[in-house]
């Protein structure tokens, strides 16, 4: 295999641009330059990504980029070629790859997960990989890593700390997903919440993240599991997968039921408030949605204090991904957890543009591009 090799993959040229995406087409599909992995990295060959807010984010400039930008982080894929010092995988490893790096000597890795990696989550903002390296060009041009992944596209080279070995038996959609949406949505029940059978869970927002947490609070034997959405199609689907009971944010602040612990999941403050409302004295809400920039919420901080309530921020689930992805590999292979519930769709990848559309109306779970 030569040094640089041709890839294909969908970058983002604009953000910011009216809606809709398939009209305006901010993300383009081209052919890319891809050089050899170096020290500490791996070419994988992708073989499925998934669309989550986190890439919709940079599209809607709710979360501003450098440009342009080879767009995907929650993928899966094939170890190809190993670069010098790689320990973790081998050539030929199914992997899943983890949008923050963890460096594992920083005061944020020393938390055990409840804070990001600082070293990764400064190489994200700046569109390298977590060594400060770049691998993609297009015509001479330097395109910019997505969350030290770049997924979206038939290969990538990223760092071998941003990869998780999972067996070959996993299927490459399943594999995706557990990098991101179950390992932030379950991460929220495992990790921040660690419920009890007898506890009471509502989930506020039941997108990708949030039916992970349905679904992994069910793995875990809780026998109250309540989803909470104002959409109605998304009630129908969580009673499918696992939960006892739906509602929307207004019947659920109307029947006056409260949980022992809530997460929120939703992205939005509104959904953050119903979330808040509905917790339990003594109770915990967890947030592990992604709001614009400068967003507030009202809360009482007498309630807080009164009831002793806790109020818990949640960045990729408290996730130390190495320990936890095997956790909900186990999961799924002994049945209990219900991955496949999750993937509403499996796209090409020039349908890019019009699955943005779909994820902003929240039409869609999990859209999973597949390669050939």
């Amino acid at each position: 295999m030569s040094d640089t090799i041709t890839i294909r993959g969908a970058v983002l040229e604009r953000s910011g641009d009216e809606r809709p995406y398939a009209d305006s087409k901010p993300i383009t599909v081209s052919e890319l330059e891809l050089t050899a992995p170096g020290e500490g990295e791996i070419l994988v060959k992708i073989t499925a990504a998934g669309l989550c807010h986190s890439d919709l984010s940079v599209v809607n400039n709710n979360r501003p980029r450098p440009l342009p930008m080879l767009l995907g982080h929650e993928s899966a894929g094939i170890v190809e070629k190993i670069g010098p010092g790689v320990t973790n995988v081998k050539v030929g490893d199914h992997v899943v790859m983890t949008f923050l790096p963890r460096c594992g000597e920083c005061a944020g890795c020393k938390t055990d997960g409840k804070m990001p990696c600082e070293v990764g989550s400064k190489t994200n903002n700046e569109g390298t990989l977590i060594r400060g390296t770049r691998h993609l060009t297009r015509n001479g041009e330097m395109v910019q890593h997505h969350l030290g992944v770049s997924g979206f596209a038939t290969h990538a080279v990223v760092s071998e700390l941003s990869v998780v070995p999972v067996g070959s038996d996993v299927p490459a959609d399943i594999a995706a997903i557990l990098g991101c949406a179950i390992l932030t949505g379950g991460g929220a029940i495992l990790n921040e919440i660690d419920p009890k059978p007898e506890d009471s869970i509502a989930v506020v927002g039941l997108g990708g993240v949030g039916m992970a947490a349905i679904i992994t609070a069910a793995a875990l034997g809780v026998k109250e599991i309540v989803g909470i959405d104002m959409q109605k199609d998304k009630c129908e689907k969580a009673l499918e997968i696992g939960a006892t009971s739906a509602m929307t944010p207004q019947e659920a602040e109307e029947s006056g039921k409260k949980f022992t612990a809530v997460v929120e999941a939703a992205g939005h403050p509104k959904a953050l408030e119903t979330a808040y409302k509905v917790t339990a004295p003594g109770g915990l809400t967890v947030t592990v949605g992604l709001p614009a920039p400068g967003s507030t919420i009202t809360i009482d901080p007498l309630v807080m204090t009164g009831e002793a309530r806790r109020l818990h921020g949640c960045y990729l689930g408290s996730s130390v991904p190495s320990k936890d992805i095997p956790k909900y590999e186990q999961l799924w292979r002994e049945g209990k957890l219900n991955a496949e519930a999750l993937i509403s769709d499996h796209i090409k990848l020039e349908d890019i543009n019009t699955a943005m559309d779909r994820l902003s109306d929240g039409v869609a779970l999990r859209q999973i591009i597949e390669f050939d």
